[in-house]
């Protein structure tokens, strides 16, 4: 009975070595993989998890499709009243200077993240570098802007005087205004490629009819057009201010 028993516990002192040999391998191989669990990683289950979330990405109506255009759409609107707000017009406008950006300790960084911006005067920026000792650097920054204006500096506060603009320079800005606008349309352009391929998905995959995909495909289509006419009266507009003299 006590060799049996010897033999018992010898064999479950086995049994619990092999476990842990199983255990420390697997965790191992989860470690070297980055895991910071101890259960081993399975590829197969990795490769299932992106798959569930390319799936989940997808939308599954026509609405949801229509729903996303729109708010993409109106987002490259914004940008581009944005974009053109920085174009200058003869006249002093803070927001001229929102596309000037600078690196600053290895970042680039927007100069009105660096400095408060004034309207001093109707022809006149002041800038107030919040680190005096990037003033040369912001300087620099703005000379090399498309700006065509020239700071000049105290040491402590630059100051742009904003010329009245010549006819040549109002025909480089009026293209800069058109350019502006054409890369908001493609972008809106883009948006509705986006969409035709999903509804036209949803369809294939009889997840909706024909007629709702027709539906969709229409709604995406207004969407453009009303969309593109908005960005080319926001166009015209600015143009307009540029040419006022």
């Amino acid at each position: 009975m006590r060799v049996i028993g010897i033999a018992c516990v010898m064999a479950a002192m086995a049994a619990t070595s092999d476990a842990f040999s199983t255990v420390s391998s697997s965790s191992s191989v989860a470690f070297r993989r980055g895991a910071c669990a101890t259960t081993p990683v399975s590829r197969s289950s990795s490769s299932s998890s992106s798959s569930v979330l390319l799936k989940m990405a997808a939308f599954e109506s026509v609405e949801e499709y229509e729903m996303d255009g729109e708010e993409r759409m109106g987002k490259s609107v914004g940008s581009v009243v944005q974009n053109l707000s920085s174009i200058r017009t003869g006249r002093a406008n803070a927001a001229i200077l929102d596309r000037v950006s600078m690196d600053y300790y290895g970042a680039q960084t927007p100069l009105n993240q660096m400095a408060s911006i004034s309207v001093t005067s109707a022809q006149q920026l002041t800038i107030d570098p919040y680190d005096k000792s990037v003033s040369a650097d912001i300087e620099r920054a703005l000379m090399e802007s498309d700006l065509g204006l020239t700071p000049t500096s105290d040491g402590n506060v630059i100051r742009i005087n904003i010329p009245p603009l010549t006819e040549d320079r109002r025909k480089e800005l009026l293209k800069q205004c058109k350019g502006i606008g054409e890369e908001g349309k493609v972008a809106i352009r883009n948006v509705r490629r986006d969409g035709i391929d999903g509804i036209k998905k949803l369809e294939k995959a009889s997840t909706i009819s024909k007629d709702q995909a027709k539906d969709g495909l229409d709604a995406l289509q207004k969407l453009t057009d009303s969309n593109i006419k908005e960005i080319d009266g926001i166009v015209a507009n600015k143009e307009k201010e540029v040419m006022k003299v």
